[in-house]
């Protein structure tokens, strides 16, 4: 793996960071990884073509892929590519070359929405919740739309899917990617996520499944994202978590009964995950259950305790996923269902 030049973490993200992975391997691991480039990875939108289809076009560039869930043939990793001999190309491990910058959404297959470019920890959300054909959907914050189109694959273009965002330039960005996968069982609405929630509940319009992939301080995506280390902010953090745990809240009651939810974030601070997930199990109590699932990689539980607060036990159920066990980035889900 090749490593790096990236800003230094601060000292207070450092040792929180040790607080989450006690053990000097563990952390070493973490920060080694940090420093790598994360894998070029696809997600075959089968809308339009099949996964072995797909691979007979990409592998004509000379791409060598590789599936790193067997579970899941619609999910490749690009490893590279065959060297030309081209002085330019930086060759990597395996005799293959590295993919040229761009190169990855370059081809003709991507423009036409043969497959989507998604981060591998950032299509778990979607394994997790598992909407199905012909159920109501609501992703409630939507934009670029990777989970959105995964969603519509799932559902094979059946039922409905209600896809929000506040912002009219990601909403544009939204909407096109939708246009280029063909999903059409998708309408887009602009409003604050919690209003939105509020005015299906009035109008008794409630969902089958939820997604709340909620805004948040971004710790897990600094192999992608180095400047997250420049942005981190303890006061972000703080803030956060009063919009998600509302955010949470809110969608939790557009829920039909027997309805299930996914609550996901790409970010290790408990602020922002397991204490909002022990906010909502206090909130609803007997009206909720947190959810067992399975994931196709290595996750870790939940924490039970933060900075001196403990937390509901039943939180260990959510998942954490760190970039060091898996070579993805970091991310954490939790899945819960309306019972009453």
């Amino acid at each position: 793996m090749k490593i790096r030049k990236i800003p230094e973490a601060k000292p207070l993200f450092i040792e929180r960071i040790k607080k989450l992975l006690p053990e000097k391997r563990d952390q070493d691991e973490y920060w080694k990884i940090s420093k790598t480039e994360p894998v070029n990875s696809i997600r075959v939108n089968t809308i339009k073509i099949t996964p072995d289809e797909l691979k007979k076009k990409l592998e004509e560039y000379g791409w060598k892929l590789s599936e790193p869930w067997k579970d899941h043939p619609q999910i490749l990793i690009v490893e590279g590519k065959n060297p030309t001999g081209n002085e330019k190309e930086i060759l990597i491990e395996k005799g293959l070359a590295k993919l040229a910058p761009g190169e990855l959404g370059r081809t003709l297959e991507h423009l036409l929405g043969y497959y989507y470019i998604q981060e591998l920890s950032s299509m778990l959300p979607v394994i997790s919740l598992n909407p199905r054909e012909n159920e109501v959907y609501l992703d409630l914050c939507a934009s670029p739309g990777s989970k959105t189109t995964q969603a519509g694959a799932k559902m094979k273009n059946s039922g409905t899917i209600v896809a929000n965002e506040i912002s009219m330039g990601r909403m544009r960005i939204l909407a096109s990617n939708l246009e280029r996968c063909g999903v059409t069982n998708t309408i887009i609405t602009k409003k604050e996520g919690r209003d939105l929630c509020k005015k299906f509940v009035e109008r008794k319009f409630f969902f089958d499944k939820v997604l709340v992939d909620a805004p948040c301080s971004g710790e897990g995506t600094l192999r992608s994202s180095p400047k997250t280390y420049i942005m981190w902010n303890p006061k972000t953090i703080k803030s956060l978590s009063k919009l998600q745990k509302q955010l949470l809240k809110n969608a939790f009651l557009s829920l039909k009964i027997g309805g299930e939810i996914v609550y996901s974030t790409c970010t290790h601070a408990p602020e922002e995950n397991e204490e909002v997930v022990d906010f909502i199990l206090d909130e609803f109590k007997k009206k909720i259950e947190i959810v067992p699932f399975d994931l196709p990689l290595k996750t870790r539980p939940g924490i039970s305790e933060w900075e001196g607060k403990n937390f509901d036990k039943r939180v260990k159920l959510s998942k954490r996923v760190y970039p060091q066990d898996n070579n993805t980035e970091g991310f954490f889900v939790a899945k819960f269902r309306r019972v009453k």
